[in-house]
């Protein structure tokens, strides 16, 4: 058996999985994306997460029955592929690659603006270049860290959300009164999309799952459960405590909100959880890009040489090295909320097709809420972002066509 023809190890059972979820989704919202969330709707961030929640919830599912009916590596790469055709596949792998990428870079310049501010971007490539040699000595490791990484993130905001509510100044007047137009809660709901895309994690490890038709429906039932009650406690907490104004103008939100409320003391715990966390997501995203990397090399919209399995690791080293080098190059270019914008809009037309796959499994409901959910929010994000992500989708769409059009010219000449 050739290195490009492995299989991955399946390694990963319930919690390891579920953990592996949280992640990706508790830290990225948390820490990063209420501040743009609140600059755009105000006290309307609420509204926003409760639809970008109810989005997420119809792609979580759909996520769920596609992966149970194809437990390989891909995710939406091998749903769309399989239900929509090659085209629909490829467009989805795409926009998952790129969007991802961006949200990589954001994680990493997080950990560097919480862990060090006067140098976040050497501490960010440092982040990404020590996580990519982590998942590079196998995933069994990588799920075993971020297991600890999340009961300490999860304990840290408990203790926030407590303190803010019980013994802070926090004043539930301030969650209402200033939300913005229906444009700037949709626009809201799509920034804070961004957080709750952890599951795709889950769907992308599908060939390193155990028993993937029973594991992975309940590890992301389970993770999203998790990740929206947390979210929601601790945007109130901190709504309530700050109010919208100074929330959209915070750098640190969390951190803020613990110092306005008394206890500036814990204000160093919560900025190390803070890094702890997006370490936490920056980890989950690399193994869900390279193995996104990893299936469309195996059918050649990306370079063969990238579907290498280690043969001692059962990893897919070749991919991760390679998002690793990508990764770090992007981390020093750019800006923390923008690529969140362009991040959203790639991972909501990723799951766009999720959804319209799913919808031909005979699922009705559900799919096409999530499908129009995702649309909607893709196309009211921040313009800037709109207009750079259609960019990036149409060049993928492109070089898929001219490659087609390659393969179709060499069995005519044949």
């Amino acid at each position: 058996m050739s290195a490009s023809d492995a299989s991955l190890h399946r390694r990963l059972g319930t919690v390891d999985t579920v953990v592996l979820g949280l992640g990706s989704m508790i830290g990225a919202g948390i820490f990063v994306a209420l501040a743009p969330a609140a600059a755009a709707a105000g006290t309307g961030l609420l509204i926003g997460l409760a639809i970008a929640a109810v989005v997420a919830v119809c792609n979580a599912m759909s996520s769920a029955w596609l992966a149970a009916r194809y437990p390989r590596s891909g995710g939406t790469y091998v749903y769309g592929r399989e239900r929509l055709g090659p085209f629909w596949g490829h467009t989805a792998g795409w926009s998952f690659v790129v969007g991802k990428t961006a949200s990589c870079a954001a994680m990493a310049l997080t950990v560097g603006h919480y862990a060090w501010p006067a140098h976040a971007t050497p501490v960010a490539v440092a982040a990404v270049v020590a996580l990519t040699a982590l998942s590079y000595a196998g995933v069994q490791k990588s799920a075993l860290l971020t297991r600890i990484i999340v009961a300490i993130v999860l304990a840290v905001l408990a203790a926030v959300v407590v303190l803010i509510l019980g013994f802070g100044g926090a004043d539930p007047a301030r969650l209402t009164g200033d939300a913005t137009s229906g444009y700037g809660v949709l626009q809201a709901a799509g920034l804070l999309f961004f957080a709750f895309a952890g599951y795709a994690r889950i769907a992308t490890l599908g060939e390193e799952v155990r028993d993937p038709a029973r594991t992975i429906p309940r590890a992301v039932g389970v993770a999203l459960a998790v990740t929206l009650v947390t979210y929601a406690a601790v945007a109130a907490a901190v709504l309530a405590q700050l109010g919208s104004a100074r929330l959209a103008a915070s750098g640190a939100p969390l951190t803020d909100a613990i110092r306005a409320a008394g206890f500036t003391g814990l204000a160093p715990v919560v900025a190390a959880t803070a890094a702890l966390s997006a370490l936490g997501a920056l980890l989950a995203l690399l193994l869900g890009v390279s193995r996104t990397t990893l299936a469309m090399a195996r059918d050649r919209h990306l370079p063969p040489l990238l579907a290498a399995v280690h043969p001692r690791h059962g990893t897919p080293h070749r991919a991760e090295l390679a998002v690793g080098a990508v990764v770090t190059v992007v981390t020093a270019l750019v800006d923390v909320r923008g690529a969140i914008g362009f991040s959203s809009f790639g991972v909501l037309l990723y799951y766009a097709i999720a959804n319209a796959s799913a919808f031909t499994l005979g699922r009705r409901v559900l799919p096409t809420v999530g499908l129009i959910g995702c649309l909607t929010l893709a196309v009211t994000l921040p313009l800037s972002s709109v207009l750079a992500g259609a960019a990036v989708v149409l060049v993928g769409m492109l070089a898929y066509a001219a490659q087609k059009g390659r393969r179709q010219d060499r069995v005519t000449a044949a």
